[in-house]
C-alpha cells in the first residue's frame, strides 16, 4: 500500500515494489484519479481514490483490501508517502496553512496506523512494515518551511515512539528522510536555490525518486525484520537547511 502514488516519489515506490513482485494498492486524492488509475493499471494493482485526512480513511483502506484482494488479504507494508507543502515565512504563516500540512503529513499517518494495526479484515499483517516519509527539512529545518519541517520532524518522532510501542509485535516502523529530489513539487523551487541543492549534492545532481524507492523497498523486504526505529537520509550528503 502506497499513499500519494499518482506521481513522483510515490509512483516510483509503487514501480519498485511491482518489480520485486508485490501486489500493489495505490492511493491518492480523487483529483489525481486519472494518473492514479494509470499507475495501478500499469502495475496490475488496484487503485483507491481517498483523502487520507478523512476520519474513516483507515477503515476505507482496510475495506478496499478485503473487498478487492480477498477477505483473508492483509497489508504487508504501508508507505505513508502522501504529503503537501504550504511554504511561507513564519510571519506570514496562518493557522490554516499550518494545520493543513500537519494534518496531511503527520496526523493522517497516526490515525491510519491506529486503525490498521487493529484486528480487522484488510488491516496490517502480524509482521507488517510501516514506512514514513520524513525529510532533511525535518532534521535541520529550512527557511520558509516551519510547518513542513515540524510535520517531518514529527514523522521521525513517530517512528521512534511507535517502534517502542510495538516492541512486543514483529512489526517494524522506519522512515526515509529525502533531501532534494527531482519531482514536480521541487520543480517549483526558484532556479538559484534549486541549482545550489543540485551542486552541493555529493553526486553533483538532484536525487531521483528511485533513490528513495529503493531505500523503502529495503525497509519492506522480508529480510529486514531486524531493522526497526530507523530514519535513513537519502540526500547525497546535502542536508537542506543546515
Amino acid at each position: 500500500m502506497v499513499t500519494g502514488a499518482a506521481r513522483g516519489i510515490g509512483a516510483a515506490i509503487a514501480q519498485t515494489f511491482a518489480r520485486d513482485g508485490a501486489k500493489l494498492v495505490v492511493v491518492d486524492v480523487p483529483q489525481a484519479g486519472d494518473a492514479l488509475a494509470k499507475v495501478a493499471n500499469g502495475l496490475h494493482g488496484s487503485a483507491l481514490q481517498l483523502d487520507i485526512t478523512a476520519p474513516d480513511a483507515g477503515e476505507r483502506i482496510a475495506a478496499h483490501v478485503a473487498q478487492v484482494h480477498g477477505p483473508d488479504a492483509r497489508i504487508w507494508a504501508i508507505v505513508h508517502n502522501a504529503g503537501i507543502t504550504r511554504d511561507k515565512m513564519l510571519a506570514n504563516l496562518d493557522e490554516k496553512l499550518w494545520g493543513a500540512v500537519l494534518q496531511v503529513n503527520l496526523a493522517a499517518e497516526i490515525a491510519m496506523n491506529a486503525v490498521l494495526l487493529g484486528d480487522l479484515p484488510g488491516g496490517l499483517a502480524d509482521n507488517a512494515r510501516i514506512v514514513g516519509i520524513a525529510s532533511t527539512s525535518g532534521v535541520a529545518g529550512n527557511k520558509g518551511q516551519t510547518n513542513y519541517a515540524a510535520s517531518k520532524a514529527g514523522v521521525m518522532g513517530l517512528v521512534w515512539a511507535q517502534a517502542e510501542e510495538l516492541a512486543d509485535r514483529p512489526v517494524t516502523v522506519n522512515a526515509v528522510a529525502p533531501g532534494f529530489i527531482e519531482t514536480d513539487m521541487t520543480a517549483a523551487i526558484p532556479f538559484v536555490p534549486r541549482e545550489i541543492f543540485r551542486r552541493t549534492n555529493s553526486l553533483s545532481q538532484g536525487g531521483q525518486p528511485v533513490d528513495v524507492a529503493e531505500t523503502i523497498a529495503y525497509f519492506c523486504d522480508p529480510a529486514s525484520g531486524g531493522v526497526n526505529g530507523q530514519v535513513v537520509r537519502v540526500c547525497g550528503q546535502n542536508l537542506v537547511g543546515a
